[in-house]
């Protein structure tokens, strides 16, 4: 389908442009005040939304068409159905994800690595060679975050996104979930600054999907740590396997 070839141009496109810029603009400081790859974030923030979209129109747009019948005659073991789809999508968001980060990745090295990095920057922010040698140096852990960490995150939104469109089979529905999903927890807690619910609303930045896609670059929010990005990895794949057995329930029992 052409929205497969476009989405995922799209998502490319967005990545390296964005890391591009903000390599160029970090290259023209005399000073770098935050890590050396943290720059793919800001692209991979807005690229996870184009794979998020593809991965509910992967079976949405047979709902939408009807060709979800078609399909189901020429293979009636819905589970096979679903799990190819899966497998499918998630090896091919994941490797555009990777080729993309990947690439941000060795421009901002070339461009901004080496730079002094000035006293009063987070500590969470610093590696131990950094914090010895006082210069930007991006190391082994997080290369392998904002490389393979962050293109395993962005794939398994888009693998949630597959379950949450076979959850609702409705286009508008799921990828209104999904953008919900991955940006309301976050809005939320800017609106609870009171007292009472100060707490909650650190809760709700700590365990949002933006906080733990900005960890594995080693940016954490207010009040987060650098080494949430793994955990809440671990939890985004058990929320994923819950939803895609969910998903497996109701494609297998209710009739198209």
């Amino acid at each position: 389908m052409r929205s497969t070839v476009w989405t995922l141009a799209v998502m490319f496109v967005l990545v390296l442009g964005i890391g591009l810029l903000t390599a160029f603009a970090l290259g023209g400081q005399d000073t770098l005040e935050m890590p050396v790859l943290a720059g793919g974030f800001f692209g991979l923030m807005l690229g996870q939304l184009c794979v998020i979209t593809l991965g509910v129109l992967v079976i949405t747009s047979e709902y939408s068409t009807g060709m979800i019948r078609t399909t189901l005659t020429a293979c009636p073991q819905r589970g096979r159905v679903l799990l190819a789809k899966a497998l499918v999508f998630f090896l091919l968001s994941f490797t555009v994800t990777l080729a993309a980060c990947t690439l941000t990745a060795l421009v901002q090295t070339a461009m901004i690595e080496g730079k002094p990095v000035p006293e009063y920057i987070d500590p969470r922010m610093l590696n131990e060679e950094t914090a010895a040698t006082g210069q930007a140096v991006a190391s082994a852990g997080e290369w392998l975050g904002a490389t393979v960490g962050a293109a395993l995150y962005v794939a398994l939104l888009g693998l949630l996104s597959l379950a949450v469109g076979t959850l609702l089979r409705s286009t508008p529905g799921a990828i209104t979930t999904m953008i919900g999903l991955v940006l309301l927890p976050f809005i939320v807690s800017l609106f609870l600054f009171t007292e009472s619910v100060r707490e909650f609303g650190g809760k709700l930045r700590e365990y949002s999907v933006l906080n733990g896609l900005s960890s594995l670059f080693r940016i954490p929010f207010e009040g987060g740590s650098a080494d949430t990005g793994w955990p809440l990895l671990w939890l985004l794949a058990g929320v994923t396997l819950a939803a895609l057995t969910g998903a497996y329930a109701r494609i297998s029992t209710r009739d198209v």
